[in-house]
């Protein structure tokens, strides 16, 4: 909880250190004092609102319901992109600046020339400096605000050598990372359950991040996964953003809603007289009572998965639906056939599909990874946490299982 007073702080802090920059630059414009007052209101708009937004969070405090998508777009466009790269180029340009002036300096005694009519490149550069942020913002929500209605549709045909042959052809409907909450939701749910849907899978499997934050989501978000169909089920694991409000009360509320919540469980079944073990790995260390942290180093990881471990059934097909990409590699070695995972959001801000925060923070961040005779399968997500994604697109994974000769 400190942590998050020390980040709000910051925050709020930034929003003000940027409206005395650009307020400074305007001064230094020649610019009203009408015009200054600007960003000191942007500034204390976006402070305020981000205070309210996220201390209203799981009470019943108005605040989230109150303000429309696209400022909850343009907040947090505001706070995790525009400021922190205003933060990280102001100091740039400034020193830029100086060293210009430094190497433009006058000879000493040098008369002075007066001052060219109307806005002068300083006057100007000043006046840029302090709008920039501002419209960066502009650009970004309309680019950010129609992905949040679009999701593409990606197939892929996976040869596993170790697949039944009764098992060939067995179509499975990767969902993962909706998000369920503040930018996911409403009519984006019904096109995720329709799209879903007319894949008419034989399963459809959720890799967590059911909801965002807000248990308040919950049920709006059950709806949704009650209302998928599939041949022989729709089953589910949790993921980080479900245990934001609490482990416990997401799990029972799920399984108390009839949803099929593998939580370090195992379901079998038989599709096609074939038996089937669908594992779900939980999200963080348990302990003997029950009670799961938000902690998931590989240590957690490695850990969670011996215990799962133990329930495999060796006479059945294992698949394994885990939240966190890295347990393929313990899946893997535990000679696991197939592992389907998400949490990457495919990166999210990507160059291209090599470069970004995908392999600068995972090993495994998007699409199809082979180690041996196993495979992954990493969705970007399906839903939003954050409104903007640069080359990794939203998405809805079609797989159809083949029998590797």
């Amino acid at each position: 909880m400190l942590i998050f007073w020390l980040i709000l702080g910051c925050l709020i802090l930034l929003n003000a250190l940027w409206a005395w920059h650009a307020d400074f630059s305007l001064r230094r414009a020649s610019c009203s004092w009408r015009i200054r007052v600007g960003p000191w209101l942007l500034a204390a708009v976006m402070g305020g609102a981000l205070a309210v937004f996220f201390l209203s969070r799981g009470t019943d405090l108005p605040g989230r319901e109150w303000l429309p998508r696209w400022f909850v777009t343009a907040l947090y466009l505001w706070h995790l992109i525009v400021l922190p790269g205003w933060l990280l180029l102001a100091p740039v340009a400034g020193m830029a600046g100086l060293i210009r002036r430094l190497q433009k300096g006058r000879a000493a005694g040098a008369p002075r020339q007066p001052p060219a009519a109307g806005m002068d490149r300083r006057t100007f550069a000043r006046t840029l400096a302090a709008s920039a942020p501002p419209a960066a913002l502009l650009v970004l929500t309309g680019i950010a605000l129609p992905q949040l209605t679009r999701f593409r549709l990606r197939k892929m045909e996976i040869p596993l050598a170790g697949l039944p042959p009764a098992l060939d052809g067995l179509t499975i409907a990767h969902v993962s990372d909706t998000h369920v909450g503040v930018f996911t939701g409403g009519p984006k749910l019904e096109e995720i359950a329709a799209a879903t849907n007319r894949l008419d899978a034989d399963l459809v499997l959720i890799t967590g991040d059911l909801i965002n934050d807000d248990l308040a989501d919950l049920p709006e978000a059950i709806a949704m996964v009650k209302s998928l169909k599939a041949r022989h089920g729709v089953f589910l694991c949790e993921g980080n953003h479900d245990l934001i409000p609490g482990p416990e009360a997401f799990e029972r509320k799920c399984k108390a809603a009839g949803l099929n919540l593998l939580v370090n469980e195992q379901h079998s079944l038989a599709i096609r007289g074939e038996p089937v073990q669908l594992l779900g790995l939980r999200w963080g260390l348990g302990d003997p009572a029950g009670r799961r942290g938000d902690d998931y180093g590989e240590e957690a990881i490695h850990h969670s998965m011996r215990e799962l471990l133990r329930l495999r059934d060796p006479a059945a097909f294992p698949i394994l639906l885990a939240h966190h990409p890295h347990a393929f590699d313990p899946a893997a070695g535990a000679g696991i056939p197939l592992t389907l995972a998400g949490h990457t959001h495919g990166g999210q801000l990507m160059v291209n599909k090599n470069l970004g925060f995908g392999p600068a923070l995972y090993r495994y961040w998007s699409g199809l990874y082979r180690k041996g005779e196993s495979a992954a399968v990493i969705s970007n997500g399906t839903g939003n946490w954050f409104p903007l994604r640069t080359s990794a697109p939203a998405e809805i994974i079609h797989l159809t299982l083949r029998r590797k000769a």
